[in-house]
Order: C-alpha cells, then structure tokens, then sequence
C-alpha cells in the first residue's frame, strides 16, 4: 500500500505544497495546523481507532477528560491557534467539538452577542470564558418548537416586588429539548424565553437560568432534568431536557444588551429588535467551512483507498491487478464530489468574510440612525439568507459525499473503522439543527 501510495504522488501536475498553503491561507497556518495533527496523533487521548467499542458512559467520559484538557488551552494559549486547533478538532472528534462548542459557541456566544457589557464582564468573572465555576449550555429548542423562535412556549414573568423574573414551562411542549450538556454537565443555561412584563409578551429574550449547585452539582429549586440517551451520533455530548417550575432569578440575568428592563417594570425596546438577529447567524455560517472539512476527510479516505485497492488485470499471468483509481468509471465517481468540496471551501471562505463584515458593522452602529443602520439592516438580511441557503446546500452535499465515499470502497466500506459510517452518523445532524435545511431554503 505505502508503495502504491508513493507512486500516485510522484509526479503532480501541480505544486501541492503551494496549494496547501494557499487553500489554508498563510504557511504558517499550514505549519500550525500540522504541529497540532502531530500533538493530537501521540495523545492516547485522542485515539479514535477504538470510538467504535466504547459504551455511551465510556465515550461521554473520554469528552469530559479533553474538555479538561481543552479548556486549558482555550485560555492560556493566543486565539488564532485555539481557532484553528477547533477547526482540527471538528473534523477529528466532531461529538466532541460539539460538547466543547456548546459552552464556548453557543452559550458564551450568547453572552458575548446579548449581554451588555457589565454583564458580560460579571459572568466573565464568574468564570464562563474559563469553565471555572459556569459550565453553560443553549435552551432555545423546545418539545414543541425548533425553527419557530417565535412561538416558543417558556415564559419568564418579570416580579416588580422582588426585582425577578419567574422562568416557567407551563406546558409539557415547553420542555427544552436536545440541550446539549444539560443531561449531566451544565451547571447554567442561556434560556429562551417569553418576556412578559405587566401582563404585556415583548417576544423572545435570553436569561441565565442556573441549572445546578456550582459545588454539589445537585438540581437547583424548580428545575427538572432528563437524559435523552444514545443518538444517532456525537454520543460525546449529553442531550438532555429541562423544565422550569417557576424558577426566580435576579433581573440582571435577563441579557440586556439590545432590550431592558428597568428596576420599574419599564421595557426599554431598541429602535430595531432584529439588530439583535446577527450573533444569531454564526452557527450557519460555520457549517459550511464544517461541511467542507468533513467532505475532505471523507474524500481523503476514498481517495487513499482507491490508490491502493486493486481489482482485474487483463489476464497477463503475474501481473498485477489494476488500483480502483486507474479506472475512469471510479474517477468519475470521486472526481466531481472532489470539485464539489472545492466549491464548498471557497464558498465557505466568502461566507464568513461576510460574516465578520456584518458583525462588525453591527457593532459599530452604537446609537446611529438613518442611513446606517438601514445599510447594517440590508447586510443582515443578505448575510442570513445566503448563510441559510449556504448551510442547507452544502450540509446536504456534505453528507451526499460521506455516503457516496463509503460505497467507493466496496464491502470494506461497511466496517465501522473506515471511520465513514460515523462520520454520516455525526454529521446528518447538520442538516436539522441551527434550522431544517427544507425550511432554510425558503428563507
């Protein structure tokens, strides 16, 4: 195999080096990326030739050990290199990458998105960039809503006698549902819910909702929590549902960066709620340089394997079989998903510049009326529907490559140690969650 190999690689008609940078972006992201596939290779724990064998409990554990170990890094070490370790770790680990996301991207984010900044400061001190002392998951999704943010049923009733708000699940579809983290690890929750202050909805707001004692892990008063068991994939992370019984948390954990609520029951609204919308956008955004990766790897596997699989020869006694690759019926097979993948990464690259022009745009607007926030307006919408339309088409190509990857490499294939039957396992969830992919592409 290490032969045949060699022989597919001898004579490129273009320079790979050159390319790699070039597709990484710098040499020196090329250079980094490959010390950390180094560092994750020799730690015995980041082995996956064994994640087929592991129980549910088994590879949840495993998670918490790299959580330990990540979160470390996380913080001591320069944010472009956590970045980039996190892109490696999506591809490598993506059950994992997902536990670690749900604090970081999802709750932090939420954080970072909503809170203003004397409550981002509070909560930084309280330990949720570290996991220190918060450990956070995502309550959006519900028994019986998902896409429609709107409708959701959770209700957090402002008390003016004691400065609270009442976080409540009056019906069983209220039930958050799918939270990862929440099962066994979360200690607080960034929960989506119905403001409704004198008896008026102001729509959906956020809250910091603390689930557990910080120091026993013991259920805090009014909070109920299952373990929704094994999915089809990500096993790694623990999805878990939550009611609230009335729940009383102080005012300032409502996220105020955009709406307020006063010490006097006032409702101060910004001019333009939707603003509120763009950190909303992030997860999509980053599906799709998701979906490329993982479509890589796949194509990585099919690829090698093609180049040393070897079937037929024409008759010749001794001579050696044909390799899969030679023949042009299965280059045609990996051939266009291979440009595909290609698509997805230089599209991938425009999203999230477009991305990172909007957020910044957005943050910028600080009071501003007029033509400003009617430009930062018309970004965000374009920015939302190409990132949803974006998100459905590659996730669903993505996975279309898991599949038709795992078929190129005949029987073999079928054998959990390719690596390909989770890899379709862990990534079909892509194209559910952050917005079904059918319902995304009519935005």
């Amino acid at each position: 195999p290490k032969a045949s190999i060699a022989e597919e690689r001898k004579a490129p008609s273009f320079p790979i080096r050159e390319l790699t940078y070039w597709l990484d972006g710098d040499k020196k992201v090329t250079e980094l990326k490959e010390q950390i596939m180094l560092e994750l290779e020799r730690d015995p724990l980041w082995r996956v030739s064994d994640h087929p064998n592991l129980t549910l409990a088994e590879t949840r554990e495993r998670a918490m050990k790299k959580i330990r170990r990540l979160a470390d890094q996380a913080t001591s070490r320069p944010l472009e290199e956590t970045m980039v370790r996190m892109s490696i770790i999506s591809v490598v680990d993506p059950g994992f990458w997902t536990r670690f996301g749900v604090h970081f991207g999802l709750f932090f984010g939420a954080l970072q998105g909503q809170a203003s900044p004397a409550q981002l400061a509070y909560w930084m001190e309280k330990g949720a960039f570290t996991m220190q002392g918060v450990t956070g998951c995502f309550g959006m999704t519900e028994l019986g809503h998902g896409s429609n943010v709107a409708g959701l049923e959770t209700i957090a009733t402002f008390d003016p006698n004691t400065d609270e708000f009442i976080v409540h699940s009056p019906t069983i579809t209220a039930t958050k549902w799918w939270i990862g983290g929440a099962a066994h690890t979360a200690t607080h929750c960034a929960v989506y819910a119905q403001l409704l202050v004198g008896g008026k909805r102001y729509g959906t707001k956020t809250f910091v909702v603390q689930l557990r004692d910080t120091q026993t892990f013991e259920l805090m008063p009014g909070v109920n929590i299952g373990d929704l068991g094994k999915k089809m994939g990500r096993d790694q992370i623990d999805n878990g549902w939550i009611r609230f019984t009335h729940v009383r948390i102080p005012r300032s954990h409502m996220l105020m960066k955009h709406t307020k609520v006063m010490r006097s029951g006032e409702v101060i609204e910004p001019p333009l709620a939707q603003l509120a919308y763009g950190a909303l956008i992030q997860g999509r955004v980053s599906m799709v340089g998701d979906s490329a990766n993982v479509a890589k790897r796949a194509l990585t596997i099919a690829t090698r394997y093609a180049s040393v699989r070897r079937q037929f020869s024409d008759g010749t006694p001794g001579a050696l079989e044909s390799k899969l690759i030679d023949y042009p019926i299965h280059q045609h097979r990996l051939l266009p998903l291979m440009a595909q993948t290609f698509a997805m990464i230089f599209a991938a690259r425009e999203m999230n510049t477009s991305y990172m022009q909007l957020m910044s745009q957005l943050n910028e607007l600080g009071d501003s009326k007029g033509a400003a926030v009617d430009a930062a307006i018309k970004n965000l919408k374009e920015t939302h529907a190409t990132s949803a339309g974006l998100k459905a088409f590659c996730t669903w190509m993505c996975l279309n490559i898991i599949d038709q990857c795992r078929q190129s490499l005949g029987g073999h294939g079928y054998s959990a140690y390719t690596g390909l039957s989770q890899a379709y396992s862990d990534f079909a969830v892509h194209c559910t969650w952050e917005g079904d992919n059918t319902i995304l592409t009519l935005q």
